[in-house]
């Protein structure tokens, strides 16, 4: 899943993933650091996306550059840095935009499979290759 998402002026174009989603929905309620996040999507996907760190903190600059995160603070946690992040106002946006736009899909797609298998039933009893 991929879609165009759009930060402030000047911002880096960005292309919305499933990842990146996750991440931003994963920061809607209150800054995260890191882990949490690699949590916090792993929670919200029921286990279905598991990030690494590589690709988390990757998501996380394209993200910056594209003005939907921002650092949000740091501390020492038993001598390791933690540093948070936390969404923007575009950031939520992007979110919601792309909420909807998975909403609208999901409706098309149940349509979809409506008709289909509305067209796809057999009429005489009989199924496909003439089995019964």
């Amino acid at each position: 899943m991929t879609s165009a998402a759009s930060g402030p002026p000047g911002a880096k174009p960005f292309r919305m993933t499933e990842q990146a989603y996750l991440i931003l929905l994963s920061l809607t309620p209150e800054p995260l650091h890191g882990y949490a996040v690699i949590q916090a999507v792993a929670e919200l996907s029921d286990g279905a996306t598991t990030l690494g760190a590589g690709t988390l903190y990757g998501n996380l600059d394209r993200l910056s550059g594209a003005g939907l995160v921002e650092p949000s603070g740091e501390e020492v946690v038993d001598g390791r840095l933690r540093r948070y992040y936390r969404i923007t106002d575009d950031g939520r946006r992007a979110a919601e935009q792309e909420t909807a736009r998975l909403r609208e899909l999901a409706a098309r797609a149940q349509k979809a499979l409506d008709r289909r298998g509305t067209a796809s039933r057999p009429t005489s009893g009989r199924l496909a290759g003439g089995l019964a």
